[in-house]
């Protein structure tokens, strides 16, 4: 047995096995166990001939041990990296090139060893927080590796989530002030977090066409997530081309011959994002309608008509069918707020999801992430756009009969082929073996938070490729605000603790709603009737006063009751008052 050991080693290495090695703790250290306190997740350093091996204690036993009387117990450990150029010089780098010996020091690794690992390597560094190992180090993340290839936070209910995923995004617009963020916000928590630099976009202030919406889409808000009809989804299939190509001869001033076009020669799919008029739609199904005989055929096309009809009224769909019989090419408006071209000033859009329709909700995220994705494709990524996805296993779910089929695919194209196109990928989830396993082994940098869950922490071995799998295994014990970060972003598998995050960026779930109800609320039936007026106006009236959805929860005495006119629900809305009377007449 060597015996150069020095006051502070206090183990050697005794056994190399690819990228692990166990190393015996000496009886003879000085410090003794309990001051090293070499115990699991601690870093350590071996000494080795031309550089300084960083390793990671993953267990440690007193079982075992060789015969003789040199060790106390000894400890596997994971070979991480190593720190070369001697000591004027230090660079860390990830993995091993000089394994060590048998025999070769070991010591717990000192505060400027530290320092070297996690060193900024360039400017674009962000400053998430500190090694839990050692408060006073920083933890760096590499913005351009954490982007590019795509990161997931994950983490059960409480953990600190939300509030880190602000922390996360607040700093990567100091990064990147020029970058744009679209954060899809499901429990509409994340309005205050961001300043004057979001936009906040929710049912009342969102302008999203309908017809921009592809078939499938539109196909899922008019059937209210139920499976079309394929009697009437073939007479949409024939009639939406048509409405486009009748709009574009209109826009043209060719009124020539609208009623006789031939849909062959218009060029223009179902999935083609121009414009119609839902007037035109209802027109032409109306014309084929008028043209049949058959009883029981006309049904079918009543029935689609009147379907068209109810969604088109439903105050609750403002947001797609204003103007939907006025027309008018705004696709270029509709991007240019939606994603921020030009920015002025604020970069990031929240798009608040809370207040709209269950039924229409998966259809217009398919609707974002398709419009995201499409135009970073069509412009060759120039501005470059990071999607955040909140509560990601809703829209791209591993079980394949769960959620909207063009939801996932749309996910699923940014997390394959985004970055080629300057469309990065941030997921948000609670749940992550529900996520589509595919989508999540894109991410290549993981902040893994406690994670009670076995499913859950198996899909997470699974997607760590790195040496220290074994991390893992602290998941389940994770306090809060602790984070595992793995992958490109950071220069080592690292659990570290998320800074504190400034109150007026605290999500509001955290920062306001408390279980102890307010003394102050006076909940009388003032209050209630209050409540049921915004409840209702809702689905009836766009402005509704002291709306939740509006950044800050409002004070229940703030609630006044405001009288307020039901909007005028027209019947005949789209159709030309003689059509309407034949749609009128009884079909049985």
């Amino acid at each position: 047995m060597p015996g150069s050991s020095t006051v502070t080693s206090f183990g050697r290495v005794i056994s190399v096995r690819g990228s692990l090695a166990r190393v015996g703790l000496l009886a003879a250290s000085q410090l003794g166990l309990s001051a090293v306190r070499a115990t699991v997740g601690r870093f350590v350093s071996i000494r080795c001939a031309n550089s300084t091996i960083v390793a990671m204690i993953t267990d440690v036993t007193c079982e075992d041990l060789p015969s003789s009387d040199a060790y106390i117990a000894s400890a596997g450990v994971d070979l991480l990296g190593e720190i070369l150029g001697g000591p004027e010089r230090p660079k860390f780098q990830r993995g091993v090139t000089n394994y060590p010996t048998i025999g070769d020091a070991v010591d717990l690794i000192t505060n400027q060893e530290l320092r070297t690992v996690y060193a900024p390597t360039g400017s674009d560094q962000i400053n998430v927080g500190t090694l839990q190992q050692d408060a006073s180090v920083i933890a760096y993340v590499d913005v351009e590796e954490m982007l590019s290839k795509h990161f997931a936070v994950l983490g059960s209910t409480g953990v600190g989530k939300s509030s880190g995923v602000s922390l996360l995004l607040n700093e990567i617009l100091k990064s990147r002030p020029n970058l744009r963020v679209f954060l899809l916000d499901v429990h509409n928590e994340y309005g205050r977090c961001f300043g004057d630099r979001a936009l906040v976009l929710n049912p009342r202030n969102l302008k999203l066409p309908f017809w921009l919406f592809n078939f499938e889409e539109i196909v899922d808000v008019l059937f209210a997530g139920r499976p079309g009809v394929p009697e009437e989804l073939d007479i949409l299939a024939e009639v939406i081309p048509m409405a486009k190509g009748i709009y574009t001869q209109y826009q043209n001033a060719d009124r020539v011959g609208l009623k006789r076009i031939d849909p062959k020669t218009i060029g223009y799919t179902v999935d083609t994002p121009v414009p119609y008029r839902l007037v035109d739609l209802i027109s032409l199904i109306d014309e084929r309608m008028g043209k049949l005989e058959n009883r029981s055929s006309r049904i079918i096309y009543h029935k689609l008509i009147s379907r068209v009809e109810t969604v088109r009224n439903d105050p609750r769909y403002a947001f797609m069918f204003d103007n939907a019989n006025v027309g008018g090419d705004t696709m270029a408006e509709v991007i240019s707020h939606l994603f921020r071209l030009p920015a002025n000033g604020r970069p990031m859009t929240i798009m608040q999801l809370a207040g709209f329709p269950a039924e229409v909700v998966d259809s217009v995220v398919s609707v974002l992430c398709r419009m995201a994705f499409d135009f970073g494709l069509w412009s060759d990524g120039v501005s470059p756009l990071l999607f955040v996805c909140e509560e990601a296993h809703r829209y791209a779910s591993a079980d394949r009969n769960i959620g909207f089929g063009p939801t996932r695919k749309a996910v699923s194209r940014i997390a394959k082929e985004g970055r080629k196109y300057g469309v990065y990928l941030g997921l948000v989830t609670q749940r992550p073996a529900e996520l589509d396993a595919t989508i999540i082994s894109q991410c290549n940098t993981l902040f893994a938070m406690r994670l009670a869950n076995d499913r859950d922490q198996a899909l997470l071995r699974s997607a760590v490729s790195d040496a220290a799998a074994n991390l893992l295994s602290f998941v389940p014990s994770l306090g809060t605000r602790e984070v595992l970060a793995f992958g490109e972003g950071v220069a080592l598998p690292t659990r570290l603790r998320f800074k504190e995050v400034p109150i007026h960026q605290l999500p509001r779930s955290e920062a306001t709603i408390s279980t102890v109800p307010s003394v102050a609320a006076g909940h009388d039936m003032h209050f209630v009737g209050a409540v049921l007026e915004r409840w209702r106006g809702a689905t009836s009236h766009r402005d509704v006063p002291n709306d939740p959805g509006i950044n800050e929860r409002p004070a229940a005495r703030s609630l006044e009751p405001r009288t307020m006119e039901a909007p005028l629900l027209q019947p005949s809305m789209g159709l030309d008052p003689d059509r309407f009377s034949l749609l009128k007449k009884p079909l049985r």
